[in-house]
Formats: structure tokens, sequence, C-alpha cells
């Protein structure tokens, strides 16, 4: 199973958070891997096709042989259980346990800031008005839960990279590269991961215009 094809479903405009997750964890693990988009503003994760093959209509999905998941964070779970080599999640079990829960957490909550800065303020430049005060109350809940995190100015969340350090950095960096006040450590944490290799490689990425 470990050496069929590896396919992964992004968004066509390469700017879904989650897409760019698993992207980076197959680019970390050093796999091959073929790539195909779906046009969401289309409405092609609907398809029926598509939405039969992930299930949950959603991008990112992984297919592997015959084998395919969606949902970004049980992918990469997949991906370090099925390819241990370079892990994505720390050893530890209540390390490993915290890196899921910062995943999760990062999914399911900051709803205003997802929605006022968007993923296009990330990789398309896009500007937006000033932060709600909504927005503002999820942002200084942002910084605490991080700085809590980082303790000692730490380098990565749990002392070595994970991919939790790439879920986060994104999450602030919708508003550092927005202009947005951000504290200084979490600004340099947020700009550091920005600048890894594998990260790159996803803002590299060819996108349409919007």
């Amino acid at each position: 199973m470990t050496s069929a094809v590896l396919h992964l479903y992004a968004d066509a405009q390469f700017a879904s958070p989650y897409a760019m997750s698993v992207f980076v964890a197959l680019v970390e693990k050093g796999l091959t891997f073929d790539m195909s988009t779906i046009d969401l503003g289309a409405g092609e994760n609907k398809d029926e096709a598509y939405a039969r093959l992930s299930r949950t209509a959603r991008v990112p999905a992984l297919r592997h042989g015959e084998f395919i998941l969606s949902e970004s964070s049980a992918i990469t779970e997949y991906l370090d259980d099925v390819f241990p080599d370079k892990r994505l999640y720390p050893l530890d079990v209540e390390r490993k346990a915290r890196a899921r829960q910062v995943q999760a957490w990062l999914r399911s909550d900051l709803m205003p800031i997802r929605q006022e800065r968007n993923t296009e303020v990330v990789f398309y430049g896009a500007k937006r008005a000033a932060l709600s005060s909504l927005a503002e109350g999820a942002a200084q809940k942002l910084f605490a839960v991080a700085d809590d995190l980082l303790r000692d100015d730490a380098e990565y969340l749990f002392g070595e990279w994970t991919i939790a350090d790439v879920d986060l950095a994104l999450m602030l960096n919708r508003l550092t590269l927005h202009g947005d006040p951000v504290p200084e450590k979490l600004a340099t944490y947020a700009q550091k991961q920005w600048q890894r290799p594998s990260v790159q490689q996803w803002r590299q990425q060819l996108r349409p215009p919007l």
C-alpha cells in the first residue's frame, strides 16, 4: 500500500489553508504525488463524481491507491501512520495530542478572523476593512493561546517543527500579512514558519486572477 500512487485534490486558487497543510505535509515527507485542482467558485466540489470521491464535497482530498480520504488533519495523521520516517506530529503522546488540539481549534474557532481576513489576504494581497470588535476579540484570544504555547520565545510549538506550526502560522499571517497589529514574538514566529521551503513551494503555485 505504501508504494501506491498519491494524488492530492486541492482548490484551483491554491488559497485553502487546509489544502496547503496537506501539500506541505507531503513535501516535508519527501513523497512523490500528483495534484489536480477543484474550482470551488464554480462549484466543482459539489459535482457528483468529486462529492462521491471525497465524501464531504470539500478540499483537500487525498487518493492513495484505492483509498480516498478528505479532511486535512485526518489526512496528515494518516500520512504519519503510513509513512512514519519523517514525522509530522510529535512522538510524545501528550505533545501529539496537543498538536491535534491546536489543529482542531484552528479549524473550528476564530471564525471572525477567518471571515474578515480570508486567505485572499494571504495569497493575493487583498485588503479588507478594519477588524470588527468580534474579530478583535478573536485576535486577542489567538494571541493569548499562541503566546502560552510558544513559551520562552520558542522557535516551534513542540521543540521541533510539526504540521501544527504551519496551521498556527497561517492563522497569524491572516493578520500580519494584512498589516494588522500582532505581538512581535508571534509575528516573528509566523514569518519564520512562512519561509520554510515546503511552505514556499505552496506560495509559488500559479494562481488564477480573483
